[in-house]
Order: structure tokens, then C-alpha cells, then sequence
């Protein structure tokens, strides 16, 4: 089965449309599997320094719109029963999940984080930034000083995209606490592997709507590295 770049997080299919688990060999795309079974077929990217290494990728803002609100259902259920106050929201994918998960928890707005430096804004309230995709040096990430009365003292709840290596999220929360705040948790559409665990300081406050491992190239497809033999 053949699928065109573009086509790519348009689709949700029914469980077991694509072969997966130890022993498959992916070729067009890796399977994301969702908590009821459905698949979600996403592009796999290599990974630079030609290791043979590859991810699965989700870039939220090219899915379809069926699939962002089957993504943020999931992450909305994942933390409602925690009663969070205020849902912040990580640029720039996370942004429209932050927005879409505040909505179903009944919240009447969200608190977003910015790279893009407003006059107002400090350098106290600032944190450099980089992540797996944009590993571009001199970005720098805000947080509006006008937001901190928002935040004091309540239950956050930190929506993201992606989590990967976990550095993006680890400057995130330094930053947040150059403001005091201290998330109960963080819910991100998809855990890309598991090296995160190990950068995050508390890798246990993280849901994930999907997961997805590193592969590893074999042959003219890829295999999850992880994965024991079939």
C-alpha cells in the first residue's frame, strides 16, 4: 500500500488495518495505535547523522481536523478527573491542542507561551529554547508576565505536541518555575521513544495519546528498535 506525503494524519483507520507489534517491517509509515484500536498512519522521518535511525512524525496543524479532536479527546480524558485550574500551552504546535483541550475540560480560556518577544515581556521570564525539529540555536521561549496572576497558586496543566528527547519540555519547566509554578502534569498528543525519561525530572507526570518508537532501518523498511523478536 502506497500513501502520497500529503496524505499523511488525514486518516483514522480501524484497529489492525496495519500490521504492527515485534516482527513488522514498516515501509509507508508506522501505526500509531490510539486507546480504542484505531490506527493512526504516520510518516517516518530519518533521523540525522545517518545511524539508520528514524522517528514516527505528527506535525498536529497539517492533520485533519477529525484527527486533532480524536487526539485532544484522549488527552482531555486523560487529566479531567485531576480538576486542572488553567492549561498552559506549548508554542508552536501545542498551542491548538492546549486550546482544544482547555475547551473540553470547560475552561473559558488557556495561557499560552510565546518565542515571539512582545515589548513588555522580561528577560527573568524567558528560556532558551530547542527541540528534536528545530534545533536552531538563539530561540528564546516567554512567558507573559500578564499571565503570572493567572497561574499563582493553581492546578496547571502543560499541553505540548510532541515529546522526543525531552529538552523542549525540560526548558519549559525551568522556565515556569523562574514564575513558581509547578504543573500536576503534562499531556502531550504523542510520546516519540522513551529518551524523554531521562531528561525530564518527573517523567511520571506525562500522558501520552499515542506512542510511537525509535526505528532502526532494516532492509528497505524499519523495524522498532525496542521491540523484542517476533
Amino acid at each position: 500500500m502506497s500513501i502520497h506525503p500529503h496524505e499523511f494524519w488525514q486518516h483514522l483507520e480501524a484497529p489492525n488495518t496495519y500490521a504492527s507489534g515485534p516482527g513488522a517491517v514498516y515501509q509507508n509509515g508506522y501505526p500509531a495505535t490510539l486507546p480504542d484500536g484505531r490506527q493512526l498512519l504516520l510518516p517516518i522521518r530519518a533521523l540525522p547523522g545517518g545511524d539508520g535511525r528514524a522517528v514516527a512524525s505528527l506535525i498536529i496543524n497539517q492533520a485533519a481536523f477529525s484527527v486533532e479532536d480524536a487526539l485532544a479527546d484522549i488527552m482531555a480524558d486523560h487529566w479531567r478527573e485531576a480538576q486542572p485550574d488553567v492549561v498552559i500551552g506549548v508554542p508552536t504546535l501545542g498551542l491548538p491542542l492546549a486550546q482544544a483541550v482547555a475547551r473540553r475540560l470547560g475552561h473559558a480560556r488557556m495561557v499560552p507561551l510565546g518565542i515571539s518577544r512582545k515589548f513588555w515581556y522580561t528577560e527573568a521570564l524567558s528560556e532558551p529554547i530547542s527541540s528534536i525539529t528545530s534545533p536552531e540555536k538563539g530561540k528564546m521561549l516567554y512567558l507573559d508576565p500578564r499571565m503570572v496572576p493567572l497561574l499563582t497558586g493553581r492546578r496547571v496543566l502543560l499541553v505540548d505536541d510532541v515529546v522526543s528527547t525531552g529538552t523542549s519540555l525540560a526548558a519549559v519547566l525551568r522556565l515556569l518555575a523562574k514564575a513558581e509554578v509547578t504543573p500536576i502534569g503534562i499531556s502531550v498528543a504523542m510520546e516519540q521513544s522513551a529518551r524523554w525519561r531521562d531528561v525530564l525530572p518527573r517523567p511520571e507526570l506525562v500522558r501520552g495519546a499515542i506512542r510511537t518508537p525509535i526505528l532502526t532501518r532494516m532492509g528497505d523498511g524499519y523495524v522498532d528498535a525496542d521491540a523484542p523478536p517476533a
